[in-house]
């Protein structure tokens, strides 16, 4: 059995040169994903580059940016028919600090469907993020814990370890959160359908290199999906 790491890019070119090669140095085996959304800096390009050094990384080329909620799904609907998949390592392409993690959280997925890399458990904490952007993330946090039953105190966190089992069964289709909101709406639907959470705590780094991706519809959506999703039957 496979694990497979799934990293959605647009514009990352310089964040994918350092990162692929620190992930296939600490897990040689491990076949990487990259959902690019045809960046302009040419990231998918650099990616068939890589090929010729790494033959477990491959590019999925979509014609536009259209969201992180459908780049990903694109590449699980890609992924899931594989039965030779253990696990769906979710990342972003700034996570190279986080990377010291994954022997952990891939220890902890023998034991748990669904491994949450955690800025709120105790051990875990923020780096590199101005104060308002910690508070909103905090409060944020909150909020999604005082509305949905998921028990688990991250709900944000992209640093996930999925157990390809239980993502089959779940209906992607049913996902309507477009921005980082999707990560939230995923971990209730891996809830709902009877997936057992464990939290690993993590120092999350601020972006080094490219630009954030935070926008006031990302803001919006947040406050408005955890209504949705509990209130959806």
């Amino acid at each position: 059995m496979k694990n497979t790491i799934i990293i959605p890019t647009y514009n990352e070119r310089e964040n994918i040169k350092v990162l692929i090669p620190l992930i296939f140095k600490l897990l040689p085996d491990i076949k990487v994903v990259v959902a690019d959304d045809n960046s302009p800096d040419g990231t998918a390009k650099l990616i068939e580059e890589f090929k010729g050094q790494y033959p477990n990384i491959s590019v999925i080329s979509r014609q536009k940016k259209d969201g992180l909620a459908k780049a990903y799904i694109n590449a699980f609907s890609k992924i899931l028919p594989d039965k030779d998949v253990k696990s769906i390592i979710m990342m972003d392409a700034d996570f190279a600090p986080q990377l010291k993690y994954f022997p952990e959280m891939l220890k902890k997925s023998n034991d748990y469907q669904v491994v949450i890399g955690s800025r709120y458990v105790q051990g875990g904490k923020t780096i590199g993020f101005k104060l308002p952007r910690r508070i909103l993330s905090y409060l944020g946090n909150l909020y999604c814990r005082l509305i949905l039953p998921v028990p688990i105190k991250d709900y944000s966190c992209g640093y996930v370890v999925i157990s390809t089992e239980l993502m089959r069964k779940i209906d992607l289709s049913k996902i309507n959160a477009s921005g980082y909101s999707f990560i939230s709406e995923l971990k209730y639907l891996l809830y709902k359908a009877g997936g057992t959470f464990f939290e690993v705590p993590i120092t999350l780094m601020g972006r080094t290199q490219g630009e954030s991706k935070f926008s006031f519809h990302i803001l919006w959506e947040g406050i408005f999906t955890p209504w949705r999703i509990i209130m959806k039957k």
